[in-house]
């Protein structure tokens, strides 16, 4: 008789424990045992046992979805502020190292500024991708012509030792999502694996169509019936126990030592995944190596635009007159003094009331170039309706560093609405305007003033 069925007997009072058990097909299943006491002249101990597999699994996608919610708030709240100051260091900074290129050792401090400043803005991108909060951009994207793309760039980086090898699906492989926010995915991927082969291996990506049917969907918690582009990253390195795999996904966890990674890689594959309609699986044993799939929704095959950037012109700038609205002052200073470097006229204002003032006054106003979260009871959206009311004609150029700010597509009849994400660099500001100014303008029928912004 075990210890527990002598104090059993002694005492009387039930117990209760949860165990792993495999059954005979080899699958591991959690079991509740509940033991109590029958009394009566010959006294026993009756067992009964419940599978709680499901239950557990359960509890656990709870605990994870408010451990994402908790990182979603904490993101939420810091990154529209993060993101102000962020959008000033990186241009403060690449105008330092623009103007001491020739000083070597200045130039090399500026350039260690700029340069952290950029991982900066990718913490922060990856914690948005990690609760789902990052703003995505998602078309119809062929994968297999941006993982080619990828290669030399895989290459480069991942160094001599690491063999690449590219077994993408000869049929149609587009998808919808947003092709930067999957090259960066692949890429953090690619370098994990990268760390897995200390001494070197093979990594392949591959690419194919699959249909997840209502039982597949059952089996996978993640998943959701449908068809999808599957993207998978295969290493031959280390790979991982048990224990590691059944957090891999989890944000902050790394094996890597301190300094080395943040633990964020792996959360915001799965994250941005999510929040692209799909889901994300690891497979893993340890020194057999590691496969991280992707599941993409998949659309019919469909004419993607080339691959050229938004920066590719350069940051040609021009003679317009833009109103720039902005309730950060040094934010406000910084982007005004971005915008005249560009050759423009630049009138600005710290609210909506004021820059609904100056527009009234200037009817020579070409753009408007407004945050969406400010305070005072007028954001950006309410702002671009009421200036709608005024002068129909009028371009607009959102942006934000928030998190959660909502776009008013649902209120944007014409679909000329146009958004620039903080952090960004001059650059990007520069080729965002003229793709606003350059376009083909129609006005608006309508703008609900009441918009949420």
């Amino acid at each position: 008789m075990e210890a527990q069925e002598r104090e059993l007997m002694t005492t009387g009072v039930p117990s209760r424990r949860v165990s792993g058990f495999r059954f005979h097909d080899g699958t591991m299943h959690q079991l509740e045992v509940l033991k109590f006491l029958v009394p009566g002249p010959a006294p026993a101990i009756c067992s009964m046992a419940t599978d709680v597999t499901h239950q557990r699994e359960v509890e656990e996608q709870l605990r994870q979805s408010q451990k994402m919610k908790a990182v979603g708030q904490l993101t939420g709240g810091i990154a529209h502020d993060f993101n102000n100051l962020l959008t000033v260091i990186l241009g403060g900074s690449e105008t330092l190292s623009e103007a001491l290129a020739g000083d070597p050792h200045l130039g090399r401090l500026a350039g260690m500024v700029l340069m952290a400043a950029k991982r900066g803005a990718d913490l922060t991108a990856n914690l948005l991708a990690y609760s789902r909060r990052q703003r995505l951009n998602p078309r119809a994207t062929d994968v297999n012509a941006l993982v080619r793309r990828l290669h030399d760039l895989l290459r480069r980086t991942l160094g001599e030792q690491i063999d690449i090898e590219l077994a993408l699906d000869a049929g149609p492989s587009f998808a919808h999502v947003d092709a930067s926010q999957l090259e960066v995915a692949i890429l953090n991927l690619a370098i994990n694996s990268r760390d897995a082969m200390p001494r070197g291996g093979k990594l392949t990506i591959r690419t194919a169509g699959v249909e997840i049917g209502a039982d597949d969907a059952r089996a996978d918690a993640g998943a959701k019936p449908g068809s999808y582009l599957m993207v998978s990253v295969v290493d031959t390195g280390i790979g991982m126990s048990p224990e590691i795999l059944a957090r891999a996904f989890d944000p902050f966890f790394t094996t890597k030592d301190v300094g080395k990674g943040t633990g964020l890689g792996l959360s915001m594959v799965s994250g941005f995944a999510k929040q692209s309609g799909g889901h994300a699986t690891i497979d893993s044993e340890e020194e057999r190596g590691t496969v991280v799939t992707l599941y993409l929704p998949r659309v019919a095959n469909a004419a993607v635009p080339g691959s050229a950037t938004a920066n590719s012109e350069g940051t040609r700038g021009g003679n317009e007159t833009i109103l720039m609205v902005e309730h950060d002052a040094m934010l406000r200073a910084h982007v005004a003094k971005l915008l005249a470097g560009l050759g423009y006229r630049v009138l600005v204002a710290p609210n909506g009331a004021e820059a609904l003032e100056i527009l009234r006054r200037n009817p020579e106003v070409d753009l408007i170039f407004t945050d969406i979260v400010m305070p005072g009871g007028m954001d950006g959206s309410r702002l671009a309706a009421a200036a709608w009311t005024l002068r129909p004609e009028l371009k607009v150029l959102l942006t934000t560093g928030h998190s959660n700010a909502a776009l008013p597509d649902q209120s944007d009849p014409a679909g000329k609405i146009e958004m620039l994400n903080m952090p960004y660099r001059k650059a990007d500001l520069a080729a965002k305007l003229r793709q606003v100014l350059d376009a083909n303008w129609c006005g608006f029928r309508s703008m609900s003033p009441t918009i949420p912004g």
